[in-house]
């Protein structure tokens, strides 16, 4: 990346749209220059539902911020759930162009594009590729092989797919809100450097975004992503099932959550009285006891857990996670609902402690994780947001061709 490269972020949520734009500073660090976000209702349990709403929200954010940095914005990264996301591991020996010289960055971009060269299954398209460990010809891994001198190495990577429909329907959203796609990013792996705290990034970790309707799953080994995935579930349903079990509206159910939020009833203090407002029963003033409600809370948290224990347990992976940090509205200010994933895990859980996280407003943290993860690039030629315009029919295309952008020089 290059001092003064401005790169947008965007992240669709079941809740919102939200937008970062950040530039690199003289020190080389993402400086936000502005946030926005507007309300949106398109994408339901991860799915597209409305591409009409989401690109209108989106144009709405972009709107924003183009008033707010004077800067005419055409195109943007993007993330996407775990859902819609396959990982492949790949790995290939290179020979150094000039041994006596070292190895150059050029060989190593090179390098980079030949390990994408897997077969791609029929429905899927190639959205980024992730290096994560170089070993040169006498065994020794390094984090940057520039310079040194051996006849060859090794990298291995990870070759991201996504679900072709899928991304033809992002490129759908973004063509209506007038804008280009830079690139499509699974979230858990935008959001691994913000969230995760130094020891954790070397560790063997399963990271979880809780958001408000769906849970997104990442899985690493150290700098290998193993594995993604979403689930349809999220702090929504816990509003839902409170205002049904309970028969109140939504808006007095999403206040008490946030009031007495808490993930287990045996942690119960005052088992206090809670006068309901909003009933729906023929008692106006009906009252129930705040472990009534805790027990709703426990339920849903307890169903959540169970699903993603029962996903990674069936992928085989349960066994390499020494520990899981939690983030995302939709649990992290329910109290103990880390001691409710442990106890559900069987793993040790905790909230996020990543030192950056608390510098970004909880909103803002998926977008501007994304605008992180694409400055930090290892090897790339540009990261800055693109301002050609594209033709449609050959999107696909072009998306191999920005990927290419980041590693050729």
């Amino acid at each position: 990346m290059a001092i003064g490269d401005i790169i947008v972020g965007i992240d669709i949520g079941t809740s919102k749209v939200c937008t970062v734009v950040g530039e690199v500073n003289n020190f080389g660090q993402i400086e936000i220059i502005c946030n926005t976000s507007y309300k949106c209702s398109g994408l339901k349990k991860g799915k597209i539902i409305n591409e009409e709403e989401i690109s209108l929200s989106l144009a709405k954010t972009i709107e924003d911020a183009e008033e707010e940095t004077n800067l005419k914005i055409n195109s943007a990264y993007v993330t996407i759930p775990g859902k819609y996301v396959t990982i492949v591991q790949n790995s290939i020996t290179k020979e150094v162009k000039d041994k006596y010289s070292g190895i150059s960055v050029k060989d190593v971009q090179n390098a980079i594009m030949q390990v994408k060269d897997i077969e791609i299954p029929e429905g899927e398209t190639l959205i980024d590729i992730v290096p994560d460990k170089i070993t040169l010809d006498n065994g020794k891994i390094v984090a940057d092989p520039v310079g040194n001198l051996s006849s060859n190495f090794t990298i291995s990577a990870q070759v991201i797919l996504a679900e072709k429909e899928y991304v033809r329907q992002l490129n759908g959203v973004f063509k209506k809100a007038g804008l280009e796609i830079d690139g499509i990013v699974p979230i858990t792996l935008a959001e691994r450097n913000l969230v995760l705290d130094k020891n954790e990034l070397s560790d063997n970790i399963m990271l979880l975004d809780i958001g408000a309707g769906n849970t997104d799953i990442g899985v690493f080994e150290g700098n290998t992503y193993l594995y993604t995935n979403s689930i349809p579930v999220g702090g929504d349903n816990i509003t839902n099932d409170i205002a049904l079990v309970l028969n109140i509206s939504e808006e007095e159910a999403d206040k008490l959550k946030r009031q007495y939020g808490l993930a287990l009833k045996s942690f119960i203090d005052n088992d206090n009285d809670i006068i309901l407002n909003t009933s729906k029963d023929n008692n106006k003033n009906r009252i129930i006891k705040s472990s009534q409600l805790i027990e709703i809370i426990e339920a849903r948290i307890e169903e959540i857990f169970t699903i993603i224990n029962k996903d990674i347990t069936n992928q085989g992976i349960k066994q390499k996670i020494n520990n899981v940090v939690l983030t995302g509205q939709g649990i992290v200010n329910i109290n103990k609902s880390d001691v409710a994933g442990k106890i559900n895990l069987n793993i040790p859980v905790k909230i996020s402690t990543g030192r950056a996280v608390s510098t970004v407003k909880p909103t803002y943290r998926t977008s501007y994780a994304l605008v992180r993860y694409i400055a930090g690039r290892p090897f790339a030629k540009t990261v800055s947001s693109s301002i050609d315009t594209q033709n449609n029919d050959n999107f696909f295309k072009t998306l191999l061709e920005r990927i290419k952008e980041f590693f050729y020089s």
